[in-house]
């Protein structure tokens, strides 16, 4: 039998995916006696760590942008709202929407094309607008309005609750190496270090080493028939081409 190495092909999150298995299989083994085992999973558990670490930063990224595409877009709707209530036929729904309509454009629809900081402080700064007791009354008079300012404070407050998680991996992009390399050093010590050692012992000593390469050629053969589905469904014909 010979262990398949890990495909370079293979996403971030597939190595990640496949490396933990390789690691937790090798921790419930008998092999942490042979010294060479020791020394190459010491290589890969480090590795591992730090690829785990960025996967969270992008993961941290992508929510950050995530909750700030649902802001402006709640932003976008209750402009509108007040837009077409502006030109209401009755005329205290009208002038309800006119005066909040005043107070949106205070900030104005570009708040949205600000830096996230920026862009928090204008809303939050609108936000505290509109819950001034004076206008409870005018927000009462147009249809929806309190539904929609509910909203937008709500996606606000995902965003913000979101934003520590964001400003940490932030604060680790300058000291931690990026997903693709880390991604690449992991299948350095998988590939080149783990897979031909075990493909040499297991045929020297398969008692001992037997079980454990099974499972490991369980996992990679697994994780690169992932990544062969992927290229054959990205090159079929009509789908997406």
């Amino acid at each position: 039998m010979m262990i398949e190495k890990l495909h370079y092909s293979s996403r971030t999150t597939e190595v990640d995916g496949s490396a933990t298995q390789i690691v937790n299989a090798y921790q419930q083994s008998t092999l942490n006696t042979d010294e060479n085992m020791v020394k190459i999973f010491a290589l890969i558990i480090d590795a591992l760590a730090l690829l785990s670490s960025a996967i969270n930063r992008l993961k941290a990224k992508s929510e950050q942008v995530y909750y700030d595409d649902i802001r402006d877009e709640k932003i976008t709707a209750f402009y509108f709202l007040l837009v077409s209530f502006s030109h209401h036929p009755d005329a205290v729904i009208k002038a309800a929407a006119l005066r909040l309509l005043e107070i949106f454009e205070q900030y104005g629809m570009e708040m949205k094309n600000e830096g996230f900081t920026t862009e928090s402080s204008l809303l939050n700064s609108m936000l505290a607008d509109y819950k001034k007791p004076q206008l409870l009354d005018t927000i009462a008079q147009v249809p929806q309005c309190a539904e929609y300012i509910a909203a937008l404070q709500e996606a606000q407050d995902n965003f913000e609750t979101n934003r520590l998680s964001f400003e940490e991996a932030q604060g680790q992009e300058g000291t931690l190496g990026n997903a693709t390399q880390l991604k690449k050093t992991v299948l350095d010590h998988v590939n080149g270090l783990l897979v031909p050692y075990l493909n040499v012992m297991e045929q020297l000593n398969e008692p001992v080493y037997g079980n454990y390469a099974r499972t490991l050629a369980e996992i990679t053969a697994a994780n690169n028939q992932a990544v062969k589905r992927r290229r054959k469904k990205d090159n079929t014909p009509g789908d997406g081409e």
